[in-house]
């Protein structure tokens, strides 16, 4: 991963892990050791399917940026869903605590994408391009007349 993607995502993951593993001690304590394992498994899907999502829209923006706003788009819904459908899926799990399961992978989801927000707004991106210190057109020496 080139230096700048890791650069885009510290600022991201980094309070999303933080909050993820304060989910995890809420629910090992209020839920014990299923809720903890709930909250990981949570946690740990949120941050695989958004770091999947942003990797994927860096390689768009770089590969294809005409295309840049429809796959934000479509990818948003595409991750939405396929969240939505693996908590219908482990809806009756014995395996973890579904509620803690499914409160942290919603938290974990809105800090992502706060701080992912938060990250956009405070990257200096430029978007007019700066003109070069050399001009393109020849500079005129003769008289003006």
């Amino acid at each position: 991963m080139p230096a700048n993607d890791v650069r885009s995502l510290l600022p991201i993951a980094v309070p999303t892990v933080s909050v993820g593993v304060a989910a995890v001690a809420v629910s090992g304590v209020v839920a014990g050791g299923r809720g903890a394992v709930g909250a990981a498994v949570g946690v740990l899907l949120a941050v695989l399917f958004m770091g999947v999502g942003l990797y994927v829209l860096q390689w768009t923006a770089k590969t294809l940026p005409q295309l840049f706003q429809a796959m934000g788009l479509m990818l948003y819904v595409a991750q939405l869903l396929l969240l939505m459908i693996f908590v219908a899926l482990f809806r009756h799990t014995s395996l973890f605590d579904p509620k803690a399961f499914a409160i942290s992978l919603v938290v974990a989801t809105v800090v992502w994408m706060a701080a992912q927000a938060r990250a956009h707004m405070k990257a200096k991106i430029l978007y007019v391009e700066p003109e070069s210190g050399k001009s393109e057109r020849p500079e005129k020496t003769g008289h003006s007349s």
